[in-house]
């Protein structure tokens, strides 16, 4: 059965991520059958990284401050989650279903596809979302 996605609720889902007044900073979507629906969001990134187990795949958007002393701003990583225990025809799914998830998260700096939770760590992405960002002037800040 061809996968679908239920466009609303995740654009919904997607916005509240992407809105700084809001406190939300995750959100994810996830399989609810065949179809991708939004899942868990949150505040805390931690809280996020406990959805990522070995037996799911998920896809997730993340809002991350960055920036440095002459200015900070959000930046967003569109999450490819794969657990290790997750089968092999799921694992190729997930990458065709992610041009779904593309269809309502447009907007993002990088994007990660990770089945090792050491991947998940909060600094590692905030380096490659930095790596990703351009103007870098922390060296001028003595």
């Amino acid at each position: 059965m061809a996968t679908k996605i239920d466009k609303e609720a995740c654009r919904a889902a997607y916005n509240l991520v992407r809105d700084d007044s809001s406190a939300v900073i995750w959100v994810t979507f996830k399989y609810d059958g065949s179809t991708i629906v939004p899942g868990e969001q949150g505040a805390e990134y931690q809280h996020f990284i406990q959805q990522c187990t070995d037996d799911v795949r998920l896809f997730a958007f993340v809002r991350f401050t960055t920036g440095d002393a002459m200015s900070k701003r959000s930046k967003f990583a569109l999450i490819t989650w794969i657990g290790e225990n997750v089968s092999g025809l799921q694992r190729a799914k997930t990458g065709t279903d992610k041009t779904l998830v593309k269809e309502v998260v447009q907007n993002f700096a990088k994007e990660f596809v990770i089945s090792d939770r050491k991947e998940l760590e909060e600094d590692f992405i905030k380096n490659e979302l930095k790596k990703a960002g351009g103007a870098n002037y922390d060296a001028q800040t003595e």
